[in-house]
């Protein structure tokens, strides 16, 4: 316990030495001085160079601190939320959800949740968009096989969500179980 105690009080010191350091050898401006908080240490004011941006008045990221922007949500990740909600739904040969599936019923509907239209048949589906080799997959890419006749929605990490057949709810499955025609991504 002493020695935690230590290094955070040396840790203090040089902190405090490092910026009245940087105080004495800055030139002398007619700038204001910044005040920059370190939670745990303290407030110091830090003269404003010339030339360089300002100083917060927080440091980004700790307590008290600027709160970190929140990533945007791409509509490819939005469809696959989307997909991930109707595991376990039934499939139903020719429904579009938002209760039964069937693999293109599935992959339209979560692209709907998502604010895009996607063509209604697993071929259609596979015709448009932008074509991505296998290797370049992202979760949202949309997944054909056998011939363009079956369709679901990369999930990452190898696996596709999916509506396979009558009698099977909708699940999450390696891309590798079934024969990869190609992928999509809109």
């Amino acid at each position: 316990m002493a020695s935690h105690t230590s290094t955070r009080t040396l840790r203090r010191v040089l902190v405090a030495g490092a910026i009245t350091a940087g105080a004495v050898i800055l030139p002398a401006a007619p700038a204001m001085a910044a005040p920059i908080t370190i939670p745990g240490v303290g407030t110091f004011e830090i003269p404003e160079i010339p030339g360089l941006p300002p100083m917060p008045a927080q440091i980004p990221g700790l307590p008290g601190g600027p709160a970190p922007v929140a990533p945007q949500v791409t509509p490819a990740a939005k469809a696959v939320q989307a997909a991930e909600s109707k595991i376990g739904s039934p499939y139903v040969y020719g429904a579009s959800g938002p209760d039964s599936f069937d693999c293109s019923g599935l992959v339209q509907w979560a692209y709907k949740q998502a604010g895009v239209s996607l063509p209604r048949t697993s071929y259609d589906q596979a015709a448009a968009g932008t074509s991505i080799a296998e290797s370049d997959l992202q979760p949202g890419d949309v997944v054909s096989f056998y011939g363009g006749s079956h369709s679901g929605i990369y999930a990452g990490n190898g696996n596709v969500i999916h509506a396979s057949t009558s009698g099977v709810p909708v699940k999450v499955a390696p891309v590798a179980s079934m024969p990869f025609d190609g992928a999509r991504r809109y």
